[in-house]
């Protein structure tokens, strides 16, 4: 597997027999009423036809529930409650999607216009799609070797999963910042999910999020043997290898 490459819905019935699947954008949220809004109004630009949107809340004490509240009409599910983390807030929102497809987007990020291309593209049953994200102005990602999946990930932001993986694979809670990277390793390893690669920008990722609350350890305790269990000896020696030269030169 080298390759492991809204508008508002009319409500007319015979217009739906024209679109294309759904795809859900998911949003977790907590006191993001600085950022919200220009995440919303991100996804409204797009000129792909059928988005759903789903917020998950985790009880904001600011304005973003009152930002919710205002965009209610354009939002397919929204709830605020306390939850255990980011991932939990996410493994929730599962439950509330109604679209083929899914995407996860930070409070605290934007759309590009290049989303919808890639949404157009969404062609392949049951796969994992990725394009790449801007990140600090400067194009990230593309194209990853398995060696890349298994050192470094993909970014979230750059990934549209089928809603067909969520029914076998769940985010990891206990892994409080890189459960996503995690479930992706999961992904990589199953022979049933076809990774597919489309040049695409489609998000600018902002640092401000949960990625930049420090490191998970939890997860790179278990980073060697997660990489071994889901791409082989191969791989595993090879980041070893490398894990041991840092070492030696005094990196973390």
């Amino acid at each position: 597997m080298s390759d492991k490459q809204s508008a508002e819905v009319n409500d007319n019935p015979t217009t739906h027999l024209n679109l294309p699947d759904k795809v859900s954008v998911v949003i977790v949220t907590f006191n993001a009423a600085k950022t919200l809004q220009a995440c919303l109004n991100s996804i409204y630009k797009q000129n792909y036809s059928n988005i759903e949107i789903v917020i998950i809340d985790g009880k904001s004490t600011d304005d973003t529930v009152k930002i919710i509240e205002a965009n209610s009409n354009k939002i397919g599910f929204w709830i605020s409650e306390p939850d255990s983390g980011i991932y939990d807030a996410m493994n929730k929102a599962l439950n509330h999607i109604t679209g083929k497809w899914v995407y996860f987007l930070g409070a605290d990020d934007t759309l590009l216009d290049d989303f919808s291309a890639l949404c157009y593209e969404l062609k392949v049953p049951g796969a994992f799609y990725y394009g790449s994200v801007l990140s600090r102005g400067m194009k990230c990602s593309g194209l990853v070797s398995e060696y890349y999946q298994a050192k470094i990930g993909i970014y979230h932001q750059a990934i549209i999963y089928s809603a067909e993986i969520f029914k076998k694979y769940k985010f990891d809670t206990r892994y409080r910042v890189s459960a996503d990277y995690a479930l992706n390793m999961q992904c990589w390893k199953d022979k049933t999910i076809p990774f597919v690669f489309k040049d695409y920008i489609i998000a600018d990722f902002n640092h401000t999020g949960v990625s930049s609350s420090g490191p998970d350890d939890v997860f790179f305790a278990d980073k060697s043997s997660l990489i071994r269990k889901n791409f082989g000896n191969r791989i595993w020696m090879r980041y070893m290898f490398r894990r041991m030269k840092e070492k030696l030169r005094g990196e973390k």
